[in-house]
């Protein structure tokens, strides 16, 4: 699976700001018959963005905690309804609902006792490319140019 992201002797043909840019080129490329199976767009300079969602609090917490351990234990007392008979379905199903509030509260409360208020706000995490470079087998590199120079409204130069 790792050699279908690899070239064997790859060069760039462009570095484009936008993803959407670096796409068009491809596009561009397969639109005039280039051997695209022998093209990568990869995102460069990378950088991690996170996004605060809100404030922590030992209510908010709590109650989260108890709503995810409500899913797990409301799927675990489903699943072994299955093996259940007459009124004991529900009790399993009440009782795998109840378990999992309760390993829910306790799991949470230890995940955020244990950062002593370092991190008292909740968000979620993305790594994102600022540059992508559209690189391409090494014998290819020539004809990619040249068609490149000839794209409708590209960017001057496309190889800095």
């Amino acid at each position: 699976m790792a050699e279908i992201f690899s070239l064997e002797y790859p060069q760039s043909l462009g570095v484009y700001d936008q993803y959407s840019d670096a796409q068009k080129a491809v596009d561009y490329l397969s639109d005039h018959e280039f051997p695209v199976q022998n093209v990568l767009i990869v995102g460069t300079e990378l950088k991690q963005v996170e996004r605060v969602t809100g404030r922590l609090t030992w209510g908010r917490v709590l109650s989260a905690g108890a709503a995810s351990g409500a899913w797990l234990g409301l799927f675990i007392g489903l699943i072994l309804s299955i093996f259940a008979e007459g009124e004991s379905v529900l009790v399993t199903v009440l009782g795998g609902l109840a378990f999992g509030i309760v390993f829910g509260v306790i799991s949470g409360a230890l995940g955020y006792g244990a950062t002593r208020g370092q991190r008292d706000f909740s968000s979620v995490q993305k790594v994102v490319a600022t540059k992508y470079e559209v690189l391409v087998e090494h014998k290819f590199l020539a004809d990619g140019q040249a068609l490149l120079a000839k794209q409708p409204g590209a960017a001057s130069n496309p190889f800095a």
